[in-house]
């Protein structure tokens, strides 16, 4: 009981930095009805970023306290992510949004193999290691748990409750549904399409740092591969969940995670990518709208 207890909590830590990827796929995917399949190397940029940032500040202040390098880790890296975001849209979103849906969609994949090379021509394609951030653990009997984990599922929560409320609660969230709903519409009516749309690209880069950054501290490793598989698992999570649905794209990355860690723990490692990417074929048999998804309403 405690081996799976601790298999959980480990799932749950994995899948809410899952989610927090997924809720970057699952905004552009409701605004624009595009899916953003640079996303996953967003995530792994925040993640360089990160890195970038705590070999400065170890470099130059040796004795800085971890909480204060974590905040300029995160704050340094959404302003990176967001920036190469924006620019994404502006650039290889916006003069398409008009043609046919493939173009977008090729377009993305160019952008993400295009990032994807530029941190490996950049910085390497070697495994780039730093030591652990936060050491402390905290054992329950045979349980283990520790001090990373509980910030990663903090910061998720948090995260989740700041973006509901802002997409529901402000005149930014009411732009974006609105905009969702029916872009010319919502121009008619005085929204600004184009400035809604960056907006989101950048929240979505944003939160794909915090992810790439809480993902450095938690694995302690940096790769330029780092966005591919787990950015396909978000996108996964964000289908399962329900995409266009932010607590959807967070109880997803929990599920994905879940599966991924049990998996794992009781049958062969090997074939736990193989589990996840079989659940995100049935979903999409079975239920294509996902758990908390909503069928899409054809505009007459």
């Amino acid at each position: 009981m405690e081996y799976f207890i601790q298999q959980l909590l480990n799932g749950l830590t994995l899948g809410s930095i899952y989610g927090l990827v997924a809720i970057g796929y699952t905004m552009v995917y409701g605004i624009i009805g595009m899916i953003n399949f640079a996303h996953g190397d967003i995530f792994m940029l925040g993640g360089f970023a990160a890195l970038i940032v705590f070999l400065i500040l170890t470099s130059f202040f040796a004795g800085i306290p971890v909480a204060l390098a974590l905040l300029l880790m995160l704050i340094i890296a959404m302003l990176v992510t967001s920036l190469w975001n924006w620019t994404i849209e502006r650039v290889a979103y916006r003069p398409l949004r008009g043609s046919f849906r493939l173009a977008p969609l090729i377009t993305a994949i160019g952008m993400s193999i295009a990032l994807s090379n530029f941190i490996q021509v950049t910085q390497g394609p070697r495994n780039k290691p730093v030591p652990p951030l936060i050491n402390d653990v905290y054992h329950f009997g045979d349980i283990t748990f520790s001090l990373k984990q509980l910030v990663i599922v903090i910061v998720t929560a948090v995260l989740l409750a700041v973006f509901w409320y802002i997409v529901h609660r402000t005149p930014l969230g009411r732009a974006q549904r609105a905009t969702e709903q029916d872009r010319k519409m919502a121009a008619l009516l005085g929204v600004d399409v184009d400035r809604t749309i960056s907006i989101t690209f950048v929240m979505g880069a944003a939160l794909a740092a915090v992810a790439g950054t809480m993902y450095l501290m938690y694995y302690g490793v940096a790769s330029f591969t780092d966005g591919f598989t787990p950015g396909v698992k978000a996108f996964t999570a964000a289908v399962l969940g329900g995409i266009g649905s932010l607590p959807g794209a967070v109880l997803g990355g929990l599920l994905i995670g879940l599966i991924e860690s049990l998996w794992s723990a009781y049958f062969s490692i090997a074939y736990k990518d193989v589990a996840t990417f079989a659940i995100l074929a049935f979903v999409l048999i079975f239920k294509p709208t996902g758990i908390l998804g909503r069928p899409e309403v054809e505009k007459v």
